[in-house]
């Protein structure tokens, strides 16, 4: 069995003497990754879809499709990986996957809302026990240095295109098939991902590693899951009702428990020593909030598109892929700056960018909007933004940080971000179905009056959210004051994935 004992002398071995094939190895590991980040977003497109088949009436219940998977998965990303170290990477790596697989088939298979969103409740755990597994086994399979580097490469690249692969595939399968198959998809792929661990991947463990903080887990991702629903059934139950009003305090009361169980753990799932940083505690706050401002791009967009101008879900998938392409030349932008002017001045511009589109689209989207007038500007200045934004982000989050602290600190960078996205769709749910419900006319959901009230509720949205990316932008201006030598882009340093 491989241990971290330091730098691994010779090639990767299994426990019987066996080498690693490592380009096998690296196919089995860059699959699941892609299948982790693609399903962020593969459901966006589908959505209409899933609102029809289901009879769902509204965007706030919908919305938990896509925010049942982001808060389990950000949930429970920390605790995944200190399973990973403390039991075994892949035997975790291989639940995760398990679970993964059943999630997929049994929200493939839903007959209701309710089965939909608790089949990607369990989807995000499963990711989230995947996801730290399948990085520290390639770590430990490649040794450090170029080939570790090249690896390190290829998942970054997956992880950064997971989301418009997501847009795309979910598109095709939708049109083509039937919305359940952006579900069913999962299941093969996460089935031969299990065949190729176990064949593929040694064991390894960390024999420093000590406990694990399961209740920390629960106490925060029950605290947040209790807040979302707060937030989306709040125009539902009314905002001072008792019910609203117990929901939120039952949310608060969970989360100051996993606040005074992390300051007495032996082992905490979240060190708060490490936010005496001013770097990383800027790093992760600004993720929270790019995260709550990000999700309502793909989320509102997509609903404009089928619902008010007719998109088909290929159609709408390939119309959101130009952010990839202008996201990757932020990022080309930012890696060329970063060195020479620091991450400060790319954490206020890339933010303020973004909040610039997103209001472009608040001020200007309409029913009969054009897309190539309209909508494509608009997304093309806010890609740009983020794509300077996310490499300055992970620089900040592991700038100065310690060697045993660099995996729990980026894993905090990506929870904050996940995290960030399910509570910023619920509240922006929440603004636009309240904007919509107290100026729509009396008349059905087609009539041109309510479409109107629609868009406009969306457009509050997208105010709501160039808020949150302004907030971003005067964090990271506040608290982010890392010199350019403090900062050296870490090769193959995993960028947050959008979707």
């Amino acid at each position: 069995m491989t241990t971290d004992t330091g730098q691994r002398p010779g090639p990767a071995r299994h426990a019987d003497g066996r080498e690693v094939r490592k380009g096998l190895a690296l196919l089995v590991l860059a699959m699941s990754q892609l299948m982790i980040v693609l399903d962020v977003s593969i459901v966006n497109v589908a959505l209409p879809d899933i609102s029809r088949a289901l009879h769902v009436h509204g965007s706030e219940d919908l919305s938990w499709v896509v925010t049942g998977y982001t808060l389990t998965f950000g949930g429970f990303l920390l605790l995944g990986g200190k399973l990973a170290d403390r039991l075994g990477r892949r035997r975790i790596f291989v639940a995760g996957a398990s679970l993964f697989a059943a999630a997929s088939l049994l929200g493939g298979l839903a007959g209701s809302l309710g089965m939909l969103i608790t089949a990607r409740l369990v989807q995000g755990l499963g990711g989230a026990l995947m996801a730290p597994s399948a990085l520290s086994m390639l770590t430990v399979v490649f040794a450090e240095g170029r080939e570790r580097n090249r690896a390190l490469g290829v998942w970054a690249a997956i992880s950064a295109g997971g989301a418009a692969i997501g847009l795309i595939v979910g598109g095709v399968l939708t049109e083509y098939a039937s919305w359940r198959w952006v579900l069913f998809v999962n299941v093969p792929v996460a089935v031969l991902a299990v065949v190729g661990a176990l064949r593929l991947l040694p064991e390894s463990r960390d024999e420093r590693a000590r406990g694990f903080d399961v209740p920390g887990a629960v106490l925060a991702t029950g605290g947040l899951t209790v807040l979302v629903y707060a937030l989306v059934k709040g125009n539902d139950f009314g905002w001072g009702s008792a019910r609203t009003v117990l929901t939120l305090g039952l949310a608060v009361a969970l989360l100051v428990a996993f606040v005074v169980v992390e300051r007495r753990a032996v082992d905490p799932l979240v060190d708060f020593r490490l936010f005496r940083s001013r770097s990383l505690l800027g790093a992760d706050l600004g993720a929270l909030f790019i995260g709550a401002g990000l999700f309502a791009v793909f989320f509102f967009l997509v609903l404009w598109m089928q619902l008010v101008h007719g998109y088909s879900p290929l159609r709408a998938g390939f119309a959101i892929l130009p952010m990839t392409g202008f996201i990757v030349v932020g990022a080309a932008i930012s890696s060329q700056l970063l060195t020479r002017i620091g991450p400060r001045p790319l954490l206020v511009v890339g933010p303020g960018l973004g909040a610039a589109g997103m209001l472009a689209l608040a001020l200007r989207l309409a029913p009969d909007s054009s897309y190539a007038s309209v909508v494509l500007p608009a997304l093309c200045v806010l890609a740009l933004g983020m794509g300077m934004t996310f490499v300055a982000l992970t620089s900040s989050a592991v700038a100065g940080v310690p060697p045993e602290d660099a995996g729990v600190a980026s894993a905090l960078l990506n929870s904050g971000q996940q995290i960030g996205g399910a509570l910023g769709l619920a509240i922006l749910t929440a603004v636009s179905t309240a904007r919509t419900d107290a100026i729509a006319p009396a008349g059905p959901p087609t009539s041109p009056g309510y479409v109107s009230a629609l868009v406009d509720g969306w457009a509050l949205g997208f105010v709501v959210a160039a808020g949150f990316l302004a907030v971003a932008g005067i964090i990271g201006g506040s608290l982010v004051r890392l010199r350019p030598a403090d900062v050296v882009p870490e090769p193959g340093a995993e960028p947050v994935a959008v979707g």
